[in-house]
This record gives C-alpha cells, structure tokens and sequence, in this order.
C-alpha cells in the first residue's frame, strides 16, 4: 500500500512509521511546517525536522517539508482569536487536526496515497461497511477526543498504526530500536507551536484590557486581570488571588469583569447540564431514525475519564446532555465528544454553548 507518513519528529510517529515499514508498505515521509506568527523561524519545528531526516535516513524512504504557514495561521490561529475574544474557550488541537492536516495537506500530497497515516493514539474500526473511529488501548494517551471533528472521508482514508499499543510499549520499541528521538519528551504545547506561551500569543494580538475580579458570592472586587480572554471558566492558576483556591466560574465580556468563586468543592464549579450546537456525527447521525434521546459516555476535556449522559435532541443540530456525574468547569467555546456506551467509538462531537442546571 502506498501511504503517506505524518512525522511530528516525537517518538509515536517514529514508531508508526516503523511499524508500516515492517509490513512493507511503500512509504513517502511529509513534515508539516508552520513558522512563528511574528514571522520568526521556529526552534522547535528545526529540531523536529532533524529527527524526522534522521529517520528517513535509517529507513531510506523520501522526506518533504511541506509549509501550511498560511493555511494555519488563516484558519486554526484565527478561529482561536475569534473565540477568545467573544469570552469562549477554544480548541485549536480539534482544528488542526480537521483543517490542516487531514484538510490542507490531504488537498496538497496526501490525496495522491491510499492513506495517510499519524501517530495519533486512536483506531479505526471497520465494522458492516463502514468506517467508525475507535478509541486507542491506552485510555491515558487516547486522542479521540482532538480528532472528533473530522469528516467521514477523512476518516476513511486515515491510519492510526500505533493506537492498538500502550505508551508504554511505544516507547519500549523505541529504545529497543534506538531510533534517534526514542527518549525524546512528548510534546504538551498547542498543535505545531511547540513551547509557544499562549499568554504571549494573546497579549501579541489582542493586547491587554485591564478590569476587575469579583467574588461571584458577594461582588467583592478580589483583584485586577489584563483581560477576560486569558481566562477560562473551571481555571484555578494563574489568577493572582491569595486565601485560595478560587476557581473561575463565569465572565461577563461587556464589563471586562472575571468571576471567581472560593472552595474546592463550590457547587459554583459544576452542573449536569451542557447545552450543544453545531454537533458534528463522524460516521452516521444515531438521532437519524427519529429518535429523541439516547444514552452515551462523553468527555468535555482531555482526561481518560468518560461521563455517563442522557442526550437529547433540542432542535436540527442542538442538543443537551444531562450527566449522571457533577461536571467540573463548563467552559462555553469548548466540546463535548460524544462516545458509544461501551466508550470504545468516538461518534461526534458539538460545541458547548453552556449549561449548569441540573
């Protein structure tokens, strides 16, 4: 099969490829590149590309740095700044993965393979026909919930060689290979920014609009911040405030005011209900057949923990979970991934527009 590689220069896509290799796959190597929004070259994307020549080396395969610069800051980077400045939370890893790369570089070489494959941590499962994504082994490293906005015919035409394998092993195979990035750290920051301060990147494009921090309970002034947009609802750092913790549990975008609620276990920080739009089904919409309510397990952030939910339809594409659980920080701008009962097949996902009622 001839397959498309996307290297990241970290050890999971370094294992994907060799792993495709061992099955004897005809494989072409592709570097995304994305330069700094000042225009400035990126440490981190020149040290990725040396691993990634490293690797094509040892496997004798053909390498391309393909530049998306344009297409990201365009696309994921905007859609980040819009949001934050209407007072959401954003997920430029979901985007990224939808736009740039199965978007952007499928159009540009990965359309021209029978599939294109990455060292995300998930599956795809094939079952009466149809393509569904599958959820990784490692529950920890599972990252359905960044590839929940994908289309269907990106889907079909995606590989996740190492989602059938724990971290752990990953990087076992690694050492045991001695492949030059094996005891290389993962990556923690925003998709291809590397070590990036998003604080930074705000303050470089929005700038800072002083206001205040009130005590949600009594509307005491409890401190100064330098805009809403570099706060998001359920944050405990960062805020500056003594005597804590203090959460932040709503901002008002008109009066430039954050509010803060005291406690650990406030009930200010949770609800059981989070309202959807724009939902998203990957393979089939399950509400199709006509259908009010289903069951589900869902995830509103990226942890290995699923909720249990009644979903229910409230217009052509809203809806509303009511969770079984207490969920902790209900950020508006986000999203919530939606995933089969038996939490093995990520079905979609729709963005939170709110909801703390129970």
């Amino acid at each position: 099969m001839k397959i498309a590689v996307l290297l990241s220069g970290g050890v999971d896509s370094a294992v994907a490829l060799h792993l495709l290799h061992e099955q004897g796959h005809d494989l072409h190597l592709f570097y995304i590149r994305i330069g700094m929004d000042n225009g400035e070259g990126d440490c981190s994307a020149e040290e990725d590309i040396e691993m990634c020549t490293l690797l094509a080396r040892r496997y004798n395969l053909p390498f391309e740095v393909i530049s998306l610069h344009e297409e990201y800051w365009d696309n994921v980077m905007q859609y980040s700044l819009d949001t934050v400045k209407r007072g959401l939370t954003p997920h430029p890893d979901m985007m990224c993965n939808k736009i740039i790369k199965f978007g952007y570089f499928e159009q540009r070489r990965g359309h021209e393979f029978d599939k294109t494959a990455t060292g995300h941590y998930a599956t795809v499962v094939e079952k009466e026909g149809k393509f569904w994504l599958g959820t990784a082994v490692d529950p920890v490293k599972d990252q359905t919930d960044f590839l929940a906005q994908i289309s269907y015919e990106q889907l079909s035409h995606i590989m996740f060689p190492i989602g059938s394998l724990p971290k752990a092993e990953v990087r076992r195979i690694a050492v045991e290979l001695n492949l030059p990035n094996a005891t290389r750290k993962d990556s923690q920051g925003i998709c291809f920014l590397g070590k990036i301060d998003y604080n930074d990147f705000l303050r470089r494009h929005l700038g800072d609009m002083p206001g205040e921090i009130k005590d949600v309970d009594t509307g005491k002034v409890l401190g100064r911040h330098n805009g809403y947009w570099y706060h998001t609802i359920g944050q405990r750092k960062g805020l500056g405030l003594s005597g804590g913790p203090w959460y932040v549990v709503d901002k008002d975008i008109d009066s430039n005011t954050v509010y803060v609620a005291h406690g650990y276990d406030t009930p200010l920080q949770y609800g059981h209900r989070l309202n959807l739009a724009e939902m998203h089904w990957i393979t089939e919409d399950p509400f199709a057949s006509g259908a009010d309510e289903m069951k589900v397990k869902f995830k509103n952030r990226h942890n290995p923990h699923f909720h249990e939910a009644l979903m229910t339809k409230t217009g052509m594409h809203t809806f509303s979970l009511l969770s079984e659980d207490p969920i902790q920080g209900i950020a508006p701008g986000q999203y919530a991934i939606i995933y089969s009962m038996d939490e093995k097949i990520c079905l979609g996902s729709g963005v939170i527009t709110g909801g703390h009622e129970s």
